[in-house]
């Protein structure tokens, strides 16, 4: 199966951020892929957390998300939104990603559950004073087979994935907006150990370039393989990357390393 990462720079204009993100679905659907991811925030980047809060609204009323829900079923393709800015059915602000059929249905979605409070350099975001943090973990049976969901910053917490690859899943995403001081240290490290601990496949689709202020995304939207090989690097500058997946390798990977049924119990003790 052919999938594609959709490597874009979102700012505050939904609609010229949605032109741009449509424009890369359609080229990577004439290219064969027929699962097509797009990064965190595909939809909407803005530094004022009022804008963002009066942008939001919810599925059934996103403009973004009707965009996306008319590319699958035009171009019948499985559409993976990395995640856009929406509503809960309580009406509170939510990180979510959200699966598209082939149909134009939303099958599947995910709230993020790991929101970024951190302090990386000069740079600061915390989501959690503008998002509800989500509570579960979700996964999708589709034609590659069990696609397992998380964005971005959970990617520092190998505890979801691991749960995710013994619960099934033999893929993985990882959407992201992930930021160029941390990219440049981390990116690349942490999707190949997540890739190798789980035995799947890692696809990550990424925002790059500058949004605005001192907000930079480091890009490098990529696809590994489940022994940890980078097989497609989206560079620096919007575009697509596109790679052919192999469920076999998944069931290699998990043979000659094991580690998914070798979990131990153990204590903690400090000192003697």
């Amino acid at each position: 199966m052919r999938i594609a990462c959709v490597q874009v720079c979102a700012r505050n204009d939904v609609k010229e951020n949605v032109a741009d993100t449509v424009a890369w679905i359609r080229q990577a659907a004439l290219g064969g892929a027929q699962l097509i991811a797009l990064p965190e925030a595909v939809d909407y980047l803005d530094a004022d957390f009022q804008r963002t809060r009066d942008y939001a609204r919810a599925p059934s009323e996103h403009f973004a998300l009707a965009a996306y829900r008319a590319a699958a079923l035009d171009l019948s393709c499985w559409i993976l939104v990395g995640s856009i800015t929406t509503r809960d059915a309580d009406g509170e602000l939510v990180n979510r990603s959200m699966l598209i059929s082939p149909q134009g249905d939303v099958v599947c979605h995910y709230d993020k559950i790991h929101l970024f409070d951190a302090l990386p350099g000069s740079s600061s975001f915390t989501e959690s004073k503008l998002y509800k943090r989500g509570a579960r973990a979700q996964l999708w049976d589709g034609p590659w087979g069990r696609l397992g969901f998380s964005i971005c910053y959970d990617v520092r917490f190998p505890q979801l994935y691991r749960a995710l690859a013994q619960a099934g899943a033999n893929l993985i995403a990882v959407p992201a907006a992930f930021m160029k001081i941390t990219g440049e240290a981390h990116w690349h490290t942490l999707l190949r150990a997540r890739a190798i601990e789980t035995g799947c496949y890692v696809i990550a689709p990424a925002q790059c370039g500058h949004h605005y202020g001192e907000r930079y995304s480091f890009g490098h939207s990529l696809i590994v393989d489940p022994w940890g090989e980078i097989l497609a690097d989206g560079g620096l500058e919007p575009g697509i990357v596109m790679a052919d997946i192999d469920p076999a390798r998944v069931d290699w990977a998990r043979t000659s390393i094991p580690s998914l049924g070798q979990d131990r119990s153990f204590d903690v003790a400090v000192g003697v």
